[in-house]
């Protein structure tokens, strides 16, 4: 299987699975503006604790989740690399030239690692236990509102769904044709960065020419069902918002007084 999950849907009965999707995008949009609440031990630990408790009502393995956030390690490792070269304070521990590493550095560079890991951890969830569908009706309702302002708000909805929907099938067709150059031969990640580069693309041209085929197959199918950009539509699907909805956002709520009690005063800027 794919080592990048975005996109992917894990069918399950778990309680996170039930919540009504409009329910789990407010929860995580607004959990990543409660990270920034944090700023000491005691709150990431906190915040931890709620990630990990999450993470376990969803009933997705925790194996899952690490091998979604694995394609953005590196990625997170050179932030966090970053911070801890340019924030200076406290005691330092290395002074040579212009690389200074500084006990605030490297305090802000674990709560950095901790903040994208977590919100890669949160965001994850929401994608594994909400149907692709799902989730395009549940923004598209959040949206609703900016019709006032002659938003295209159903177009939107409709180009994030086909997104999601390809973004599975195109990490999948990835993997099989590389799949089939390594069967003639080609051996992957070995070589000059030029002939590196000379590799993919056996695999970007394929990939390129399915993607416009597929492009134009939906384009053809969505005009001969009659398709019309801007024409009001009615719903099948009908979301239902229910009590465990209502409590998953005042659980949000009490998160965020929890995190105000535990914030240090004079705390570091991160």
């Amino acid at each position: 299987m794919n080592k990048l999950i975005l996109g992917r849907y894990f069918p399950g009965d778990s309680w996170i699975h039930r919540l009504d999707p409009r329910a789990k995008l407010l929860a995580c949009i607004y959990f990543i503006f409660v990270l920034f609440l944090a700023n000491n031990w005691q709150t990431y630990v906190v915040l931890w604790m709620f990630t990990l408790l999450v993470m376990y009502f969803s009933g997705v393995s925790f194996k899952t989740y690490l091998r979604g956030v694995r394609p953005l390690i590196w990625l997170i490792l050179f932030t966090v690399f970053l911070q801890v070269l340019f924030t200076s304070g406290g005691t330092i521990y290395v002074d040579w030239g212009p690389i200074t590493i500084s006990e605030f550095g490297l305090t802000n560079g674990v709560f950095i690692f901790c903040r994208f890991v977590m919100i890669v951890f949160v965001s994850t969830v929401v994608t594994l236990t909400t149907k692709p569908i799902d989730l395009t009706d549940g923004i598209n309702s959040l949206l609703r509102p900016l019709r006032v302002l002659k938003v295209p708000v159903d177009e939107f909805a409709l180009m994030l769904s086909i997104s999601l929907r390809f973004i599975p099938n195109l990490l999948d067709e990835t993997q099989k044709v590389m799949e089939a150059q390594r069967a003639r031969g080609t051996e992957f990640g070995e070589g000059s960065l030029f002939k590196q580069m000379k590799t993919l693309v056996p695999i970007f041209l394929p990939l390129f020419v399915g993607s416009l085929n597929r492009a134009e197959e939906l384009a053809n199918a969505m005009e001969l069902r009659g398709y019309q950009s801007g024409e009001k539509r009615s719903t099948f699907r009908q979301l239902n918002w229910q009590k465990r909805d209502t409590f998953c956002l005042v659980f949000m709520l009490v998160l965020t007084v929890g995190l105000a009690f535990l914030r240090a005063d004079g705390s570091l800027l991160h």
